[in-house]
């Protein structure tokens, strides 16, 4: 999928893998329809802008534009342009933004010059501009660069190739339980990340399968999404979607409603039970990183909170970490084999694999566990105890000399609450030393709850 140029790809993928089918076929709804023959022009339409502002064969341009038709177009026109896309979530700030540009030299920098619609819109209005930044060529061959979503430290600079996304995408439809043709996706995880770019944009686009962005960010909007055609609809979402459907009474009923899918981090199992109670369908469950895409999936529920790998991926679990086949090193500028090493990716996820299933069951972040007197105590554990308490949304739980646990709170509660319902379900070397609520616990870009101790006292003043 590469040239001879390693820091161009080759723009044929564009159209024989996302843009190849009828005309007047629907991709995206937004609320109103946008046909292939529709978004071809607009493609074809924004490559002459980029071409004029200075992107060339090889070259990168920098994407910081919200979830928006401009993002698609864009994104898609830098591709078929043979240039390098890097994708800056909107929501960084000018100093993190001016770094990674400092970094990644882009040639050219597409940003918005004009936004409608409110805080809480999926999709955006957005007016772009296109603006020269560098005459250099990509610093890598890679087709799309991310920043790492951050949650426990500094983002990570990740790239993968043009084969990399055409693999993942044929994978996906090998995947039993994902969206297919004459169905529909309703996406609520930025295009910007792994999980609603690969797993939403381009398998949809692909697969022709519609693209449903609801038009805001509340649960009652995500239903009419759903009610708004006959067709079945599957959501995608991350584990804060979850919440926000569980807490959601339908007016009537969803035929439609086919199941939720979610990536990111681990569901709590009360938040899974609200869901299914309320809903009545099936959760799924998927399991990824940037640096390779989706990992594993159960997309009916049934192995819960176990996954099957996704196929083409071998996981395996080495000293209690899980490691995952990775043919390259994924990151840029980054020379770490801690991270990565001959082949494998190590993830620094702890978990297990079963020997006779193949099943993998993720059990949380490796450095989750700590020594409390010599006594080991899993986080992980004590964070999905303080979690599941009645008056808890979220909570996080970190080692910072001592356990502590930051809650965001659900209604009337007070520390000594807490303390007495966690006296009741945690021996006493496990209970948080210091109990902390915050009004809105910090989180990153993809919707993660953030665990940085310096960031979580910072919340907590």
């Amino acid at each position: 999928m590469t040239t001879g140029n390693p820091a161009a790809t080759d723009p044929l993928w564009v159209d024989e893998i996302l843009l190849r089918g009828r005309p007047a076929d629907i991709c995206l709804r937004l609320p109103d329809p946008v046909d292939r023959g529709t978004l071809r022009r607009l493609v074809t339409d924004a490559q002459a802008r980029l071409a004029a502002a200075g992107l060339r064969p090889g070259g990168a341009a920098a994407l910081r534009l919200p979830p928006s038709l401009a993002y698609v177009v864009n994104l898609l026109a830098t591709w078929r342009s043979g240039a390098q896309a890097i994708l800056l979530d909107h929501r960084l700030t000018d100093h993190e933004v001016d770094r990674a540009l400092e970094r990644l030299t882009p040639q050219v920098v597409v940003a918005p010059v004009r936004t409608g619609g409110g805080g809480l819109r999926i999709f955006v209005d957005v007016t772009e501009g296109v603006n020269a930044y560098t005459d250099r060529p990509a610093v890598s061959g890679h087709a799309v660069i991310q920043l790492s979503s951050g949650s426990t430290g500094p983002s990570k600079v990740i790239g993968r190739t043009a084969g990399d996304l055409v693999a993942e995408v044929h994978r996906y439809t090998r995947i039993d339980g994902v969206a297919l043709p004459g169905e529909r996706i309703i996406l609520l995880p930025s295009m910007v990340h792994v999980l609603g770019l690969v797993g939403g944009l381009l398998y949809g686009l692909h697969a022709g399968v519609e693209l449903v962005p609801p038009e805001r960010l509340a649960g009652d909007a995500v239903l009419a999404a759903i009610a708004a055609a006959d067709s079945p609809a599957i959501v995608l979402g991350v584990p804060f979607h979850i919440g926000l459907l569980a807490s959601t009474r339908p007016h009537g009923p969803l035929p439609q409603f086919k199941r939720m899918t979610t990536g990111g981090e681990l569901v709590p199992p009360a938040v899974a039970r609200a869901f299914t109670d309320r809903h009545g369908v099936p959760l799924g469950n998927m399991y990824g990183m940037t640096e390779v895409g989706v990992i594993g999936t159960d997309l009916h529920g049934r192995h819960r909170p176990a996954i099957a790998p996704a196929p083409g991926i071998e996981v395996r679990e080495v000293d209690g970490e899980l490691r995952v086949s990775c043919p390259a090193s994924p990151y840029v500028g980054l020379s770490d084999p801690t991270r990565w090493a001959d082949g494998w990716l190590h993830t620094r996820d702890a978990g297990t694999v079963d020997p006779d299933t193949g099943l993998v069951t993720v059990r949380g972040r490796l450095d989750s566990q700590v020594s409390v007197g010599g006594l080991k105590v899993d986080l992980t554990e004590v964070e999905a105890t303080v979690a599941a308490l009645p008056g808890v949304a979220a909570a996080v739980v970190v080692f910072d000399g001592a356990i502590t646990a930051y809650v965001q709170p659900d209604g009337p509660l007070s520390e000594e609450t807490l303390d007495k319902l966690l006296a009741e379900r945690l021996a006493g070397y496990k209970r948080p030393r210091t109990l902390r609520l915050v009004d809105q616990l910090p989180r990153t870009t993809t919707g993660k709850l953030v665990r940085s101790a310096d960031v979580l006292r910072t919340a907590a003043t």
